[in-house]
């Protein structure tokens, strides 16, 4: 009879502290969990995170008009206008399945999904299968950043989120799609993205002195997209995509 009890009371006892260390396990994530996600935490950080529609059923399509019209056309330099005069279609990296940078794969219609950590702000583009991460934590680039996106720092104040991207690497035609107008190593795109409503809204700003003289930019939204859409693969195959090349007759042949 006694071991009996003995044996009831090792086994309440161990009960309860199975529950005391489930109690302690539950706490510290409960602390930890506003940690994993930046929004909500303060009331200057935006809710930017989800699944968003930038798809011609939201916005233009992009083209030599769009977003870069009459009312915001960059007011190109000598060298800029240099490199115009010689470009043509068949130039485009996008036909060896580079992916577009800065400015243009924001407004290329498409989805983009948002992820918001503590230390960083995650950018997935369905166009190109691009990844974005803008760093929040005060980190400063170095020569080894230099890349197609660049590198991104970034922080949130008064509802927004307030971007700076430099080292981006030499684009013949990383100014858009359309208008043969490259971007250099000191091209600087900054982004503000804010919410209005259901909207996701971004206003960017590009700088770039060797080819541009001042700034020029646009502003754009997204809306949310269906609860069950998922990113689809881009899946650029560079074969196929080269042969379409055969149908732009070039000027220098």
């Amino acid at each position: 009879m006694k071991r009996l009890e003995m044996k009831t009371i090792i086994n309440s006892r161990s009960t309860k502290l199975i529950a005391a260390l489930a109690g302690l396990i539950a706490l510290a994530f409960g602390m930890a969990l506003p940690q994993l996600n930046a929004q909500g935490v303060d009331s200057h950080i935006p809710d930017l995170a989800g699944i968003w529609d930038g798809t011609p059923r939201v916005r233009p399509v992009n083209g030599e008009n769009v977003p870069w019209g009459e009312d915001n056309f960059p007011d190109l330099n000598a060298r800029a206008r240099a490199y115009q005069e010689v470009w043509e279609e068949i130039m485009a990296p996008k036909y060896d399945c580079q992916p577009a940078s800065s400015p243009a794969i924001q407004y290329d219609p498409y989805f983009m999904q948002v992820t918001q950590w503590p230390d960083r702000v995650l950018f997935r583009y369905e166009k190109d299968d691009q990844l974005r991460t803008i760093w929040l934590d005060g980190r400063e680039p170095t020569a080894m950043d230099f890349s197609l996106q660049g590198f991104s720092r970034g922080y949130y104040e008064d509802g927004s989120l307030y971007v700076t991207t430099t080292h981006f690497v030499f684009d013949i035609a990383g100014f858009d799609d359309y208008n043969g107008i490259p971007s250099s190593s000191q091209k600087t795109i900054t982004e503000r993205y804010w919410r209005e409503g259901e909207e996701l809204r971004l206003t960017l700003t590009v700088t770039d002195p060797m080819f541009f003289n001042g700034d020029v930019s646009y502003t754009t939204r997204w809306l949310p997209a269906a609860d069950s859409y998922r990113l689809a693969p881009y899946d650029c195959d560079p074969e196929a995509s080269r042969l379409s090349v055969q149908f732009f007759p070039s000027k220098y042949d």
